[in-house]
Order: structure tokens, then C-alpha cells, then sequence
């Protein structure tokens, strides 16, 4: 067996099977579930539609690099969305199943299995598939922490540079998943610099990027941001897109790859050996989908609503604010977050994530410790009638 799954991690949902399999929850509430970052608003009609109209494509081999019109559709959704020029259909934009899939694989692109002392480096809390990718490439992970004293920012020159040194990898997330923040442009330059000096290579994961709450302020995107520092040709940028939140079709594993061609063109090489190639159908829909914004907008708004209405109700003891972007809250527990979470199971019957799950300890600090995310994916009324069970358990504490 591959040595190298024995240093993987329990996944956050496994730790949370195992702490609520004590709980038994409270009969006199029904079950809500904010625990899980899984859309559950409706799939647009048209999509649907779309998928079912090209089933014939179930007849053939997909190809790895995609269709051409797919390729298009999302180039020109890149240059619509982040006003830049479009990227080249043919050698900047690559169709993926799902920005996880893509995480996940890039670093087998990217990471240079033979140097034992290769570093990946990550945003602290984060999701799981960038630890486990660097370590099943050969790499050891090194942890850059959110913290809420400092705004969720993370300080990219607080790295040693015998760290930066040996690095061959950073994950970015923005809007961050769990806190919301979204990394402006002074950031950007900061990584941009190091990746010059240094000659590592940056995935941009941007899954949360179009759940946002002010329309003049959407999220800024990594190739929109090196395009505003005249980075030509995004070297050594690759940003991943989905359409799992953006359209309320996680069932589809539909997203894209864009940026430095000469990454891309190593990256479909690896995907094209791994079997990674999207179904006809489901390329047709997802051609479609990017194709259209007012479904999203759509989607913006019912998200806008809910957190507007569920924001006034998490008052003290608990601390939260709105996000920049996603749909979760990250809110400060006045307790341990795993006895928060399963004693709120408990009394009232809501399930939500324990932040230290989504983190690990790194300089001394787990930056996800007495927190809990919150997922705010169900209908209004279970949200709503969710955050005031939250509110009223912690206020009894």
C-alpha cells in the first residue's frame, strides 16, 4: 500500500460522525442541519434541460481537454466577470469535475515528489483536500493562520524564507472557506512577488466566488488580479471555478482551470492518464450555465436574505459578523467548539462544524478553536429557526 495514505487525516465529517454517535439528540426539536456546505437551492430549470437535451453524448468518449464550445463559454465568463481580456480557449482554460477534483490533482502536477523537503502552503483553517493533496504528492503542508484579531487576513510575508525557499505549492482561497474574507489586490502582490522569487507555482481557489452580499464589490478573482499588476500571461497562476455553489448544481462535478498555459498543458497530460475527462452531457449544461447570470443573481439574493434576517439574531454571547463572500457564518464560541457543537445537538437538535475540525495547530494556535461553522444552505425558515436555536442555547450556557 502507498505509505504515504497512512499520514491522511480523518476528514472533518468522519470527526463529526464519531462526536455526535454520543449525542442523543433532543426529541422535543426537529432535526436542523448547518453543518455541511452543500447548496440546496434549486437547480435552474434550463440546465436541467440542458443536460437532458445532449444525453446522446452519453454515446461517445468524452475528450479529456473538453469541447471547444465549453472552452469558450467559460473564457468569456472569465473576461465578463473580471473585466480582462479572455484567456485562450485552446491553452488557458481547461474544464475539471469539480474544483475538489482539480485541488486535489494539480498538486500531482505540480509537486516534485523526489525532493523529500518540498513544502505546499496553505491558508489555516482550510479545506482538507489541500493538506491531503500535498501529502500524497510527497509534500508537507505548512499552515499560514486566519485569525479574527487580524481581520482573517493572511500575512504571506510572515513566512520564513526558509520555508518560501523550499516551496513548490500555495493554496488560496478566496472568499476564504470558512471566514468569508476575500484577499485583496496588496495581498495578491505580496504572493506574486514571493512566486517570483522563489518560482512556486499558486492555485486561486475561487468556489465561493460569485456568493456575495454587495453587487459594486464582487469578490476579486487571482487572474483579475494579476491582470491589474500586469502580470501577462498569468505566470505560475491557476484559479479554479465551480459550479456547485455559483449554480446549485453540485450533483454535476463541473468547474474549470484557468491561467499559465504551460501549467495547464502539464495538467491536462496528467488528467488525460488519470481518466479525468467530463461527460458530453454534462459539458453541454455546464456551457450553458456559465453562459447565464441571472439565475445567479437569483441565487445571490436568496442567500443576501437569509443573512440579513440571521445576522441580528447572533448576538452575545456569541461573535460573528457578516462575510465577504460564501454562504457560511464563522462564529467565536464562548465554550470548546466540539463541546459547543455537541451539546447544541443535544439540548436543540442543530447540527453545526466544529472550526477546530477545519484546522490544525500551527505556531502554537489552532485558529479554528472555539468556533463553529455554519452553513446556511437550507430553506429561509430552517436557517432562521436554526440561528435562534444557536443563540438560545449559548445564551443559557
Amino acid at each position: 500500500m502507498n505509505p504515504r495514505l497512512a499520514r491522511l487525516q480523518p476528514y472533518p465529517f468522519e470527526k463529526l460522525r464519531a462526536l455526535f454517535g454520543q449525542v442523543t439528540p433532543s426529541p422535543a426539536h426537529s432535526a436542523i442541519s448547518l453543518s455541511i456546505g452543500e447548496p440546496k437551492h434549486a437547480t435552474p430549470a434550463f440546465i436541467k434541460a440542458a443536460l437532458a437535451e445532449h444525453l446522446g453524448g452519453l454515446a461517445s468518449y468524452p475528450l479529456t481537454g473538453g469541447t471547444v464550445p465549453l472552452r469558450e463559454a467559460i473564457s468569456a465568463w472569465i473576461a465578463r466577470r473580471y473585466g480582462i481580456p479572455a484567456p485562450d480557449p485552446g491553452s488557458q482554460v481547461l474544464p475539471v469535475n469539480g474544483s475538489r477534483e482539480a485541488l486535489f490533482a494539480i498538486a500531482q502536477t505540480v509537486v516534485d515528489g523526489t525532493r523529500p523537503d518540498a513544502v505546499v502552503v496553505c491558508p489555516n483553517p482550510f479545506y482538507q483536500i489541500y493538506e491531503g493533496a500535498a501529502l500524497l504528492a510527497g509534500a508537507t503542508p505548512y499552515y499560514v493562520n486566519a485569525l479574527r484579531e487580524n481581520g482573517f487576513d493572511l500575512d504571506w510575508s510572515a513566512v520564513p524564507a526558509s520555508v518560501w525557499a523550499r516551496t513548490q505549492l500555495v493554496y488560496a482561497c478566496s472568499p476564504g472557506n470558512p471566514t468569508g474574507r476575500v484577499m485583496p489586490l496588496d495581498h495578491w502582490r505580496v504572493l506574486f512577488e514571493l512566486s517570483d522569487r522563489h518560482g512556486f507555482v499558486i492555485v486561486s481557489d475561487e468556489c465561493y466566488s460569485e456568493l456575495y452580499f454587495d453587487d459594486a464589490r464582487p469578490p476579486l478573482g487571482g487572474l483579475e488580479a494579476a491582470h491589474r499588476l500586469g502580470r501577462s500571461g498569468f505566470p505560475r497562476l491557476v484559479s479554479l471555478a465551480s459550479l456547485s455553489k455559483r449554480s446549485n448544481v453540485p450533483g454535476m462535478r463541473s468547474g474549470f482551470a484557468a491561467g499559465d498555459a504551460a501549467i495547464l498543458k502539464q495538467f491536462l497530460l496528467y488528467r488525460t492518464y488519470h481518466g479525468s475527462a467530463m461527460s458530453p452531457p454534462i459539458q453541454a449544461a455546464s456551457a450553458a450555465a456559465w453562459q447565464d447570470e441571472a439565475h445567479v443573481a437569483e441565487n445571490r439574493r436568496l442567500y443576501r436574505e437569509k443573512f440579513a434576517a440571521a445576522l441580528p439574531l447572533l448576538g452575545a454571547p456569541l461573535e460573528t459578523s457578516m462575510p465577504d463572500g460564501g454562504f457560511y457564518f464563522w462564529i467565536r464560541t464562548p465554550i470548546d467548539d466540539t463541546v459547543f457543537a455537541r451539546d447544541l445537538l443535544a439540548a436543540y437538535n442543530v447540527a453545526v462544524l466544529p472550526g477546530s475540525y477545519l484546522a490544525r495547530e500551527s505556531a502554537g494556535v489552532n485558529p479554528g478553536a472555539n468556533h463553529v461553522r455554519v452553513a446556511l444552505v437550507a430553506p429561509p425558515a430552517e436557517c432562521l429557526e436554526g440561528v435562534r436555536r444557536i443563540h438560545d442555547f449559548a445564551r443559557n450556557l
